[in-house]
């Protein structure tokens, strides 16, 4: 099994890093062996969209001319990396109620028309790529869902409609939240908890 482990927090020792990294611990104990791909957004943050990129989408003549090879050599790695795993797995916190902005220069280079993304004969967008799980560890000081909700949630609703876009349609959520009023030792039994629901869709 092939993994592709994205993390998102510039923190080494942020609560997303720690739950994604145990959700790595529980696929590879689920199916090993297992190789595992990094790319550490928070670490190594991606370029927001140059404008040799924009103008190589800017129309179809564009996007098949000479200069648009290069200017999408970024975008060409990222989704091979996408393709050729097996399991994505994504560590997010969310930031202001969304993605934080390094996500979202990922999926700029990752969303493509005509790479990632084609249309149907009536003109609506479908996915490209072949369906995989993507299991999403997300980490918010407040709470974003369920009957305690304090704050709207922007980041479940565009993640799954930005990779349900070019066919990642299996994605799954593991909201940490309240972190920033929870002791280490709430922290931990919350992961737990999350850790044991992923256990059991492993093994069904």
């Amino acid at each position: 099994m092939k993994i592709l482990h994205i993390d998102c927090s510039p923190r080494d020792n942020s609560h997303s890093r720690t739950l994604s990294a145990a959700i790595i611990g529980q696929l590879v104990e689920h199916a090993s062996p297992a190789e595992i791909v990094r790319r550490d957004l928070g670490r190594e943050p991606l370029p927001h969209a140059f404008a040799d990129y924009a103008e190589a989408l800017a129309s179809p003549a564009n996007l098949n001319s000479a200069q648009a090879e290069a200017a999408t050599q970024l975008s060409e790695q990222l989704i091979q990396e996408v393709e050729q795993a097996d399991v994505v797995v994504i560590g997010t916190p969310m930031n202001n109620f969304t993605v934080p902005s390094v996500l979202k220069a990922w999926l700029d280079q990752v969303l493509r028309v005509g790479r990632t993304i084609g249309f149907s004969a009536d003109g609506d967008k479908k996915g490209l790529l072949q369906d995989k799980p993507v299991y999403i560890a997300v980490a918010a000081g407040g709470v974003f869902s369920g009957e305690r909700a304090k704050q709207p949630d922007f980041l479940t609703p565009y993640l799954t409609a930005a990779l349900g876009c070019i066919g990642l349609t299996s994605v799954h959520y593991f909201p940490l939240q309240g972190t920033a009023f929870l002791s280490d030792e709430q922290v931990k039994t919350e992961q737990n908890k999350l850790m044991d629901e992923l256990k059991t869709a492993l093994l069904k």
